[in-house]
């Protein structure tokens, strides 16, 4: 199968990066993505040296103009509805028209490995019914995420498994008026993993580093960050809805660096997925994990105990909060950063508080 083509955000990129081996005689195209001072929809020229690797994509709505072409898919045409009987011509013939870039290789990644076509048209479909049918999403606040330009999601972690990103990125997608993409940020581990690693980076996700982030962020990007890592979504049942440390406040310094809205984020319902009684420790680290659950249905049931409780989820957008007025010397102010990601986590809790007293029960 051919390789897609490449979208290079600019062409003086320094720091090394793993890349997914290209085979032998297959070729890129390049094409840059929009900078601080381009429109989300204006296309820079090709790169040069960065040719051969993945880079990060301009976000794009549905009906976002030039959005046509190798990558999306077309209108209906005029005066035809989807259910007369050509619907199904239509989508078999967008369908095989997919497959056809797939084998060709005319589609485009960006230098993280993000492929928006498949993101939209597969992986989004794949999560769409775990989203709308078993965990009953509710997503409130939605408008508080800018139309255009970057902004840094910051949510609390939970659930064993990280599938509370994954409906925080549904959501984002789904219900923002505009169809914009969240691009999360994932620890070192999600990337050494088969099979997850690939999907993770053709999803947009990308690692979790202040670098990474900054690029983003600086490209127009969503980007959404889970400060409590590890320590969140896997801490005992018992702990569930108290938040863990949010580090050292690096996501603050990385907005006031890129000079973006923190838009806090509190979800409800991903604690009870996997309600974790214990740790196998000594197993964990046989494998090299950072934690091994133990839950009323794993590993006792087998790969039947891995099936997550159908719970009701409420994900809300809070209020953002500007960065813009401060001066960039900020980002080096350990004060100034303690108060803003005290603050973020304040709101977080504050709001996981009320949406758990108005929720009526777990799974209704």
């Amino acid at each position: 199968m051919a390789d897609a083509k490449v979208i290079p955000f600019d062409d003086d990129r320094s720091r090394a990066r793993r890349r997914p081996a290209r085979a032998e005689g297959e070729a890129a195209a390049v094409r840059a993505l929009p900078g601080p001072q381009q429109a989300p929809g204006e296309s820079g020229k090709p790169g040069g040296p960065e040719g051969g690797s993945e880079a990060s994509g301009a976000p794009s709505g549905p009906g976002a103009p030039g959005a046509s072409g190798p990558g999306t898919a077309a209108g209906p045409e005029p005066g035809r509805g989807a259910s007369g009987g050509s619907g199904w011509e239509r989508r078999l013939a967008s369908g095989l028209a997919f497959l056809r870039r797939r084998v060709t290789g005319e589609y485009e990644v960006d230098e993280f490995g993000y492929d928006e076509e498949l993101t939209d048209q597969v992986l989004m479909s794949l999560l769409r019914p775990l989203y709308e049918k078993y965990f009953r999403v509710e997503v409130k606040g939605v408008e508080n995420i800018p139309a255009k330009g970057g902004a840094l999601i910051v949510a609390n972690h939970s659930g064993t498994l990280p599938l509370d990103g994954l409906m925080m990125q549904v959501a984002v997608h789904d219900h923002h008026p505009a169809g914009r993409h969240l691009r999360l940020l994932a620890a070192d581990l999600v990337f050494v993993l088969p099979v997850v690693n690939e999907l993770a980076r053709k999803a947009g996700h990308t690692l979790a580093c202040a670098e990474d982030a900054e690029r983003l962020l600086r490209a127009g990007e969503i980007v959404g960050v889970m400060p409590e890592g590890f320590k969140g979504i896997g801490k005992p049942f018992g702990e569930r809805y108290k938040l863990q440390r949010f580090g050292r406040g690096g996501f603050v310094s990385t907005a006031l660096r890129a000079g973006v809205p923190i838009v806090p984020c509190s979800i409800v319902g991903a604690e009870e997925i996997y309600p974790m009684l214990g740790n196998a420790k000594t197993l964990a680290r046989v494998l090299g994990f950072p934690y091994f659950p133990l839950t009323p249905t794993f590993p006792w049931l087998g790969p039947l105990g891995a099936l997550p409780l159908p719970t009701k989820w409420t994900i809300q957008f809070g209020e953002p909060i500007e960065t813009d007025s401060y001066a960039p010397e900020a980002a080096e102010d350990p004060m100034l950063m303690f108060n803003l990601t005290d603050q973020v986590r304040e709101q977080i809790q504050h709001t996981l508080y009320k949406l758990l007293v108005q929720r009526r029960s777990v799974f209704f």
